[in-house]
């Protein structure tokens, strides 16, 4: 009896052995798949737009990410173990679907940005680019300023002043680390620029006789003047007689630019007299530097200014953007006449 009690309690260890051995198999599989889902598996319930700036704490970071992702307990363990609490990186990020907790840390802690496109365009003078660009970008407006204003960066890049070290930024889209640093931002923009003056636009630049700078001051005056692209390279042949012949250029946008007054929509006779160098009522030549970020239409449209005898332009009366030509002062007066008499009708008065 007591070698049956001893084989049956043998069988019976064994069989508990066996369940609890089954039953570690099931808690480690079922640990395993756990951590594959939740560690390797996509961790993405919706895509996010991160900006971490310089003023985001941890606890921001985790807020603004944590209603996108699942597998919580995991990222927390996860971030623990990098120590992502000390070591996250300021940047543009994009949770997208299919990332798993490991990549959206790691993504995190290693500073993998997602590039932002900024756009550039329409602005008159540094500090308007400044505010534009820190709306895009994690760089202030003021540290924007400071390098945009530097007449040592300006010497450095071959420009007499800051105010003609403008004429490299270029209206259009790129693509940049939202982080990147002011200076980093110029230092771009003059390899743009480098790029933009290619042989054959060199080529065409020689044939009117201005240099770079030149191009796209006169191209700014252009741009302010019409926005008509097909009207371009007659405007520009108007300002090219003038150069030519010595006439002042007389353009109203210059006027507007010395009184840094862009709102105005009519430039009377007092205004004229406004003392700057910026006004070529009183001043031949082009202004000492660019009145505004032109359009690449504009500079392209020097480049390949009209040849004409037109000495004069006036908007025209029918406000359609486009302007009536003149070759002689009698013409043009009898343009400038009506269209002052649609001014008044439209108690346009400044």
């Amino acid at each position: 009896k007591s070698y049956i009690c001893t084989r049956l309690n043998i069988e019976k260890m064994k069989k508990t052995l066996l369940w609890i051995f089954l039953a570690a198999i099931v808690v480690g599989a079922a640990v395993a798949t756990w951590g594959i889902i939740s560690f390797k598996g996509n961790a993405v319930k919706q895509e996010k737009e991160l900006f971490v700036s310089r003023h985001t704490d941890y606890a921001a970071l985790v807020d603004s990410l944590k209603p996108n992702i699942k597998h919580h307990f995991a990222f927390d363990l996860y971030a623990e173990r990098l120590n992502l609490k000390e070591s996250f990186k300021v940047g543009h990020y994009v949770v997208r679907d299919s990332m798993n907790v490991i990549e959206i840390v790691r993504m995190l802690k290693l500073g993998l940005q997602t590039p932002v496109n900024v756009t550039m365009n329409n602005v008159k003078i540094p500090s308007q680019l400044a505010g534009k660009l820190a709306t895009q970008l994690e760089a202030d407006s003021v540290e924007l300023v400071k390098v945009f204003t530097d007449k040592a960066l300006a010497k450095k890049m071959g420009f007499e002043s800051p105010l003609t070290m403008f004429s490299i930024f270029l209206p259009n889209t790129y693509e940049f680390y939202w982080t990147v640093k002011p200076e980093e931002f110029v230092e771009r923009m003059y390899k743009e620029y480098k790029r933009f003056w290619n042989a054959e636009r060199d080529a065409k630049r020689k044939r009117s006789g201005l240099n770079r700078v030149e191009v796209a001051t006169l191209a700014s005056i252009v741009y302010e003047e019409t926005r008509k692209v097909d009207e371009m390279p007659r405007v520009a042949g108007v300002y090219m007689n003038r150069l030519r012949t010595g006439m002042p250029l007389q353009a109203d946008p210059t006027i507007k630019y010395a009184m840094q007054n862009f709102g105005l929509r009519r430039i009377l006779k007092s205004y004229l007299k406004y003392d700057s160098p910026y006004n070529t009522y009183i001043n031949k030549g082009l202004p000492p530097s660019p009145i505004c970020m032109p359009s690449i239409q504009a500079i392209d449209a020097v480049l390949n200014f009209e040849k004409h005898d037109y000495l004069f332009f006036c908007a025209r009366p029918t406000f359609d953007g486009y302007h009536n030509f003149a070759k002689n002062y009698s013409q043009h007066l009898a343009n400038a006449r009506a269209y002052q008499a649609e001014l008044n009708k439209r108690k346009i008065m400044k």
